[in-house]
């Protein structure tokens, strides 16, 4: 669900930083897209260390 919403996150991110700089709905959805994995990967990155580290239990 993390994962899920960290997507989510990022792509609104990146359909607003498209449409302050004028961008059309391609642009939008380009921006969208690409910044939904860049959060995805990166939660699912911290996610990897947390686990490893022991800190899960802690996190939830």
């Amino acid at each position: 669900m993390i994962l899920i919403l960290a997507f989510l996150a990022g792509a609104a991110l990146g359909a607003f930083r498209a449409k302050s700089r004028g961008g059309s709905v391609g642009d939008m959805a380009q921006y969208g897209i690409a910044h939904g994995f860049a959060g995805l990967v990166a939660a699912a990155a911290v996610a990897l260390f947390a686990a490893l580290t022991g800190l899960s239990d802690a996190l939830i």
